[in-house]
This record gives structure tokens, sequence and C-alpha cells, in this order.
């Protein structure tokens, strides 16, 4: 069976020769190219000002994309889980939210299938490593949610599973796309990553200047390589050394990203020792509390203990938000639903 032109990921250029080779004109080309990127259409025969001809031989050779959507959980507090399924049946997650009843809506994405990190506490570790993700399948999850809700993204967050600096073509790739085509500013763009320091010298080779985050989550060497094994290899104070080196290039500041759990990485002496081993790092910093399950002992911190966490790295100077907890009864956390199709 001949492969169908998958239209989601296409530039305007390459949805040109698609149609000229069709005997179309370029200007049914524009015509997709509005539906799918500044519309979202769900499906070829929704494309209302496209000739009959034109939607045939689209419905004939072409696909919108090649992922769909095998599952879909929504929260009370109206965050959305989708589960994506891939050309070879691998399955991607990612999750939309809503803050504070503001316009924003922000996308969170994979950028692999499972991940070869091994952080302790994340559930996408115990899936394992599969592969990385193609760019139109990191491009097409955002069509896809715009596609099922009739709502407008606005925010993307490269934090759902996978570590994307270790797909970084394909990273830079989709933000390009979705800088051009989708019209998501690139300081609405933020990208995730356990510390990977050759990529992040990349990053700042190309002048970067989407938000870097940096998850962090302990305050020294030791116990961040107790709990993720990549800092074994890129050392804690060649980390924030690196960082330091990122935003004198960029002129950007990075987020420090730090998931609070209980008697693990979250007290008094914890948040002085973050603090001053992120003094002279240009960064903010966003607490995550701990998303508890069933499959993990780790244990979600004390009000007390964030509130002193929180106040501590503020009194150094810092400027310190907690993530608001969102999804919590339904499977959020990146992996989990995964886990539960593997099954």
């Amino acid at each position: 069976m001949e492969n169908k032109f998958e239209i989601v990921g296409k530039n305007l250029n390459e949805l040109e020769q698609f149609m000229l080779a069709n005997d179309q004109s370029k200007f049914r080309a524009k015509q997709v190219y509005n539906w799918v990127y500044l519309k979202s259409v769900k499906a070829f025969d929704d494309m209302t000002d496209l000739p009959l001809s034109a939607r045939e031989l689209l419905k004939e050779k072409a696909q919108l994309c090649s992922v769909s959507i095998r599952d879909k959980q929504v929260s009370k507090d109206g965050t959305m889980k989708f589960l994506f399924e891939l050309k070879d049946g691998s399955f991607a997650e990612a999750v939309l939210m809503r803050f504070d009843n503001r316009a924003n809506l922000t996308a969170c994405i994979s950028t692999q299938v499972g991940c070869p990190m091994g952080c302790t506490f994340c559930a996408t570790a115990k899936l394992g490593f599969v592969r990385n993700l193609e760019i139109d399948e990191i491009i097409q999850q955002i069509f896809l949610i715009q596609a099922d809700t009739g709502l407008k993204v606005t925010n993307i967050v490269y934090m759902g599973q996978g570590e994307p600096l270790l797909n970084f073509d394909n990273l830079i790739g989709s933000i390009k796309v979705f800088r051009e085509h989708f019209q998501i500013g690139a300081r609405r763009i933020t990208v995730s990553t356990c510390g990977l320091i050759p990529q992040i010298n990349k990053l700042a080779e190309l002048d970067f200047q989407s938000t870097l985050a940096i998850s962090l989550h302990a305050p020294n060497q030791e116990k961040r390589q107790e709990i993720m094994p990549v800092a074994k290899k890129y050392k804690y104070d060649e980390l924030i050394s690196t960082l330091r080196k990122y935003t004198d290039t960029t002129g950007r500041r990075v987020t420090v990203e730090y998931v609070l759990m209980r008697d693990v990485n979250d007290s008094v002496d914890d948040a002085k020792q973050l603090a001053h081993a992120i003094a002279k790092l240009k960064s903010n910093v966003n607490l995550i509390v701990y998303n508890q399950n069933e499959k993990s002992s780790y244990k979600k911190p004390t009000k007390e203990a964030i509130q002193k966490f929180k106040y501590l790295l503020e009194a150094s100077g810092k400027k310190v938000t907690i993530r608001l907890e969102r999804g919590a009864d339904i499977d959020a956390a990146c992996g989990q639903l995964s886990a539960k199709m593997k099954k």
C-alpha cells in the first residue's frame, strides 16, 4: 500500500509541490496550509473553500497526520491528558493546562517514547527508552490537541516524556515550525532538560531565545546523583558553571526546576544549599510538589516544608513560584497513562 502524503508538519513550499504534482494550483496549497495551521481542521471535507476535486484528491493521496488520539482524560480542574498512538503502535503523552482562568493555554508535549535518563522519581523512567519521536510526531501533538478541543495553544513546554536535548535536531526543527506555522512566539516556548552539558552549549551557540528549564531537583552533587543518574556524568558544579555561561551568551534567564520530595530534598538545609549553589546564576526557581502515586515510595512534602523552602530561596533574592498542582485526579504525571496502556 502506498504511503500517503502527511500534511501536518509540512511547510508551505512542500504543500505547494504536492499540489502542483497533482495538477492543483499553488493557491490551493495556501488554503490547505491555513486550514491546518491556523484552524486545526479535523478532516479534509471541512476545508469548505476547496473545490470538491481538491478535497477528493487529498482524501485519496494524503492524510492529515499519522498520530492519533488513543485516550483522553479530563480533570475536574480542566486539565486534559492525551495519550497518542504513533504509527508504529508506540505511545506518547501530552497534557493541556489552563491556569487561573487566564486565556493562556499551555501544552506539555513529549519528545521521546519512554526516557533513557532513569530519574528515580519519574514515572516515564519506569517505561524504559524506546525511540526518539520524529519531528512530525512532535508537531502533531499540538495539532491534535487543538483539533480535538477547538482551543488555541498559546504556550508550549517540552516537559513530557523523554529528554528533549537527546532529540536535538527534531526539537529545534519543531520549535521552528511552532513559531512560523502555529504562530507561537519563542518566548512562549520552554524546553526542560536534565542538564546535558554539550547540548546546552549547542543551544548557547544557536543564541536560543526560548526559555531553558533545568531539572535540578537537588541542592548538591551527592543528592543529585542519588536520584538522577545523569549527575554521575555531568557533575553539579560543572552544570551550574555551564548554565552561567549560557545566560551570559544568550542574555536569557534559566528556570531552575526543583521537585520537592518529603525527607529527600525538602529540608531547611537543602534550601540553604540550593540558594548558595545558584546565587550567581541568572535564574528563577519553579518549585514542584511531588505528584505522589502508588508505584513510588517518594512522598509529597508538607505544606510547612514547601513554604519554608520558598521563603528561604526568596530571602536569597530569587523569584520563586510553586507550580500549581494540576490533574491530580487523573494520570497526569508523564508515563502513567502509557504504563496503563502498555499493560
